[in-house]
């Protein structure tokens, strides 16, 4: 770990204190990696766009890599490096170094009863990601354009036969990322600007 980026946003995490959900009978665990590598001029985010599923209810958003945790898992670490894998090619274990976690977040609805555990990871300049068939695309994206003010967006959610919902999200190269994602990656981004604002004057 020697970018002095990747050191500052190592640094704000270490100090963070998380907010857990405790263990619910009858609410699924599930976890995601927020995967951020150097490249010159900037620290790119990993974000994937999942393809369309019936009967998903993330089917076709922008996601980070991730998924519920299986039995065998021994925690909700393994359950984001495994489902990583398994996604976009990029193994977390032989490559990426955990930087620490975020805040556990649960949906907005209650049909879904699920907690999501955030962690963020870095990984060498220049790692690729591949996607598998539950993946549309990857899409690195530079830290600093979805910290512009021109980033922040209103998504409109079409849902049932009433008005459109109306969502804050961010958008990237055509790309929207709103709901529980936009709520992950805001607190992210809260973390890192501090950080890498730090790191460039390094």
């Amino acid at each position: 770990m020697t970018d002095p980026r990747i050191e500052a946003l190592h640094e704000q995490l270490q100090r963070l204190p998380v907010v857990t959900v405790p263990p619910e009978a009858g609410v699924r665990r599930a976890a995601v990696a927020l995967v951020v590598r150097p490249e010159p001029g900037d620290l790119e985010l990993l974000l994937i766009k999942r393809t369309v599923f019936a009967g998903d209810p993330w089917s076709g958003h922008m996601a980070f890599p991730g998924g519920r945790s299986d039995p065998e898992d021994p925690d909700a670490v393994a359950t984001a490096v495994r489902e990583t894998c398994e996604e976009v090619a990029v193994d977390l274990r032989a490559t990426g170094t955990l930087l620490g976690a975020l805040d556990e977040v649960q949906p907005g609805t209650q049909t879904l009863q699920i907690v999501v555990s955030p962690f963020v990871f870095s990984v060498p300049p220049g790692t690729p990601a591949i996607p598998n068939h539950e993946v549309e695309a990857t899409v690195w994206i530079p830290i600093r354009e979805l910290l512009q003010p021109d980033a922040a967006l209103e998504h409109l959610y079409e849902y049932g036969a009433g008005e459109p919902l109306r969502f804050p999200a961010l958008g990237y190269g055509g790309y929207v990322i709103w709901g529980l994602t936009h709520r992950i990656l805001l607190q992210f981004l809260e973390i890192a600007a501090p950080a890498y604002s730090a790191g460039r004057r390094g």
